[in-house]
């Protein structure tokens, strides 16, 4: 206890980098996630195509890999400069929009044929018939996954305290350089990693109830 008391400055600034790091790349991953998912239903090959390429690319890529790229090659090649949070977002949030893909898309496919083909008879587009009538329906489904793939990234987000983010795993290495026991230190960082898995669970528990009742 000693440990948490005497660092709780240093802890708590880690809990709110990795809860930080979490909601900002879970964000761009939704987004991302979704807008690739429409372009792998859309009747435009091109997009399909891209849509194969961004999934399968980064779904086989290692994260840490990843990391690197985005620490040691962006920074040279596109963006001089940046931060090394914005660094990490990028690498976490485009990694996981692969699998928010993958899951919105087989969210896209629970919806009956019917419900697009109605849509196009009344003159929606594409992106019409995506948004207000596909969408909607394909959430209920899309929820359970999607509430996986987030706690996946919280626990992924330890890979930016590697890469000079302050976050829950990093408290570890700096407590360690001080000679702390290692075992008291990640039985702390661990409980703090469940506090976040059942906030995300329990959140996302709470949207299937409410999308139960709209139903």
């Amino acid at each position: 206890m000693n440990v948490l008391l005497d660092h709780l400055d240093l802890f708590r600034d880690g809990f709110l980098g990795t809860v930080s790091l979490t909601a900002t790349s879970a964000l761009l991953a939704l987004v991302l996630g979704v807008l690739i998912a429409g372009f792998r239903v859309s009747p435009v090959p091109p997009l399909r195509v891209f849509g194969t390429v961004w999934v399968t690319l980064l779904r086989n890529t290692p994260l840490t890999l990843l990391f690197l790229v985005a620490f040691f090659v962006l920074p040279q090649v596109v963006f001089p400069g940046i931060s090394s949070y914005i660094l990490g977002v990028l690498a976490l949030g485009f990694y996981t929009s692969a699998f928010v893909c993958e899951a919105v898309r087989s969210g896209i496919s629970t919806v009956p044929l019917g419900q697009a083909e109605a849509a196009r008879s009344l003159g929606m587009t594409f992106v019409q018939t995506l948004r207000m009538v596909v969408l909607p329906q394909a959430t209920r489904t899309v929820l359970p996954p999607l509430s996986s793939i987030i706690i996946a990234l919280t626990k992924n987000s330890a890979i930016a305290g590697a890469f000079n983010n302050p976050e829950l795993f990093s408290v570890q290495k700096v407590l360690s350089d001080k000679g702390f026991n290692v075992m008291v230190i990640f039985v702390w960082v661990a409980l703090a990693y469940l506090v976040l898995v059942f906030a995300i669970s329990g959140l996302f528990r709470l949207l299937e109830r409410r999308l139960e009742v709209a139903r």
